[in-house]
């Protein structure tokens, strides 16, 4: 009996440690009720829309492309949105900010942010105006700058600064790029930077960068993800949001050839659906859409 009892204590010892890491599910349901942070990367195809949900505040970082908008917003809807508290879009592509419109139509949007950066696309100046006719509190983030999530969740923004948007550099590389932060649990959220910002972010932050989870930089395209980079982030996963069969051939396998030999696990929206992270600040759990 006594060797019975131990060997139970020891399986109930080992089912803790595995579930507070990394582990998968086949369903989107099964929430830890301990947990105060909910991030899920929304499945919308080839751009980038995440649903950031604790306890006192509705998040939502980018809003996918045009032809995804219908879908983002029931989606939203699905998951019993009314309210958006905050709308961060981190640069103005199409398919980070084309879904903006339909949000700002749907949704009672408290407040929204950008990198600042002008552009002169349609769906920019629909936004923007649409934002200043509704007078919708704004703000531009640059690097320095923290917001408040509720519950001690905190968003870190480390890029871009203000000389970079000044300058008017390259869309991509003007992206926010923020650590979600909540007690032992962090995810970096890349936008599309790419390597150049990287290098910069490396010798500004290296102490800094080292996330739970990594937000695959540019869907995971070959132009980010540089190595000294992701082992200074040395995340235990990876989120690429992504479209099937995207004209990009986004992941590059390049890329995925980076994560695989780090050892980190890989999440993607074309094979995974939308996928769910948990997290009550020291563990975490992730759940995907679609079983594999």
């Amino acid at each position: 009996m006594k060797v019975l009892r131990n060997l139970i204590a020891i399986g109930l010892v080992f089912l803790v440690v595995f579930s507070s890491g990394c582990s998968i599910k086949s369903t989107s349901g099964n929430v830890p009720s301990s947990s105060n942070l909910t991030v899920k990367m929304l499945d919308v195809g080839q751009g980038d829309a995440f649903l950031i949900k604790t306890s006192q505040q509705v998040i939502l970082l980018d809003t996918g492309d045009i032809d995804a908008r219908d879908l983002l917003v029931n989606k939203l809807k699905a998951e019993g949105i009314t309210k958006i508290d905050k709308l961060i879009i981190t640069h103005p592509h199409a398919d980070h900010l084309g879904g903006a419109m339909g949000v700002l139509m749907n949704f009672d949007v408290k407040s929204v942010y950008d990198n600042g950066q002008i552009t002169t696309t349609s769906t920019y100046r629909k936004y923007i105006k649409k934002v200043t006719d509704s007078k919708i509190p704004y703000k531009q983030l640059l690097a320095g700058e923290h917001l408040d999530f509720g519950d001690g969740i905190k968003f870190i923004v480390y890029s871009p600064t203000k000389r970079m948007i000044d300058m008017e550099e390259d869309l991509n590389n003007n992206s926010i790029v923020g650590k979600l932060k909540y007690g032992d649990f962090s995810i970096l959220f890349t936008g599309d930077s790419e390597s150049a910002i990287e290098k910069e972010l490396l010798n500004k932050y290296k102490d800094e960068l080292k996330s739970t989870i990594l937000k695959s930089p540019h869907h995971g395209s070959k132009t980010s993800s540089n190595n000294a980079y992701l082992k200074a982030i040395s995340p235990e996963c990876v989120l690429i949001s992504v479209g099937t069969g995207n004209d990009y051939k986004h992941p590059h396998e390049t890329t995925l050839n980076k994560y695989k030999k780090l050892n980190f696990k890989i999440y993607r929206t074309d094979f995974d659906g939308t996928v769910t992270i948990t997290s009550d600040g020291h563990g975490y759990n992730v759940v995907k859409e679609k079983a594999q």
